[in-house]
């Protein structure tokens, strides 16, 4: 089903009211209805509204069978206040497409708990600011037609070769390892579909060589990186090489899946960037890595 009617809604941080209504009208020039939550422009301290009106707007969405998509407006920080309440609502069988990054993990996590594709892609910021045709608002709109998408990268020097074909699911690494040992966590993910391969996707911005490994330990040591199949790093942006490290970002991350030997892409364009291209979560993907990286997502309903 193509996308019809676009709801944005701010379930975390609060967002210059101006950007909501910019990227509204670029979305309207490409055919889209598009309705805004009652407390989207809101603010409550660095939030966009109390928890109870972040939950409202949400759970009013989530049921409403006019809403194709859910756009949410901006990540920052505040959805592992509301997650719990959502499992009170349960799951609408035709629960709306649900867009976003960052923060957003959660709402990606809490999807993949039901089974349901999420797209991990541009917010109401880059929606309003970048040329309607850059390439990834293009690919942004390409995604929510329906189009598969199918990228093809360069080599990486620390890629590691391999195929498989399974569910991407992930996001930022921060709000996964935020969301280790809950209901929302990576390892309920896997368990709800044990039988299908997982390929684990990750990015983050403005962490510190040390806190980023600390996190890929955690998902180490906590079984994570033994369970997937495939690992997909994109961009980690600001997050410099610290020399006492004694090794790169990019080298952290890998060592962190040492004897696993499933395929591992590096420098995927997604995440805290402008090049930020958009990925179906907790649905289809196909990676293959070797002399040139293909990466094909696509949504299954």
């Amino acid at each position: 089903m193509t996308p019809k009617t676009i709801h944005i809604l701010s379930p975390s941080g609060a967002i210059a009211p101006d950007l909501i209504d910019r990227a509204a009208e670029r979305l309207r020039l490409f055919g889209y209805r598009v309705s805004v939550a009652p407390h989207a422009y809101g603010a409550y301290g660095r939030f966009a509204g109390t928890p109870a009106e972040r939950i409202a707007d949400l759970a009013d969405a989530l049921a409403n069978p006019a809403i194709d998509a859910i756009l949410c407006a901006r990540g920052g920080y505040g959805l592992q206040q509301i997650l719990p309440a959502l499992d009170n609502l349960g799951a609408p069988a035709n629960l709306p497409i649900i867009i976003g990054f960052s923060d957003i993990t959660a709402l990606h996590q809490w999807c993949g708990l039901h089974g349901i594709p999420s797209l991990h892609a541009l917010m109401c910021k880059h929606l309003a600011e970048l040329p309607l045709d850059s390439e990834p608002v293009q690919l942004w709109h390409q995604a929510l037609l329906g189009e598969p998408l199918c990228y093809t990268l360069p080599a990486h020097p620390l890629n590691r070769a391999g195929q498989i074909t399974g569910r991407l699911i992930g996001g930022n690494l921060s709000v996964l390892y935020g969301l280790q040992g809950t209901p929302y966590s990576l390892a309920r993910l896997l368990d709800a579909e044990p039988d299908t391969p997982a390929i684990l996707f990750i990015e983050d911005i403005a962490e510190r060589h040390y806190h980023i490994d600390r996190m890929m330990q955690n998902l180490r040591m906590s079984g994570v990186l033994s369970r997937i199949a495939g690992l997909v790093v994109g961009q980690f942006s600001d997050c410099d090489d610290d020399p006492s490290m004694n090794c790169s970002v990019a080298e952290t991350i890998l060592r962190a899946t040492d004897g696993y030997g499933y395929p591992v892409l590096f420098d995927f364009p997604a995440g805290h960037v402008e090049r930020n291209l958009p990925l179906w979560l907790n649905a289809p993907c196909c990676l293959s890595v070797g002399n040139d990286c293909i990466l094909q997502s696509k949504k299954y309903r």
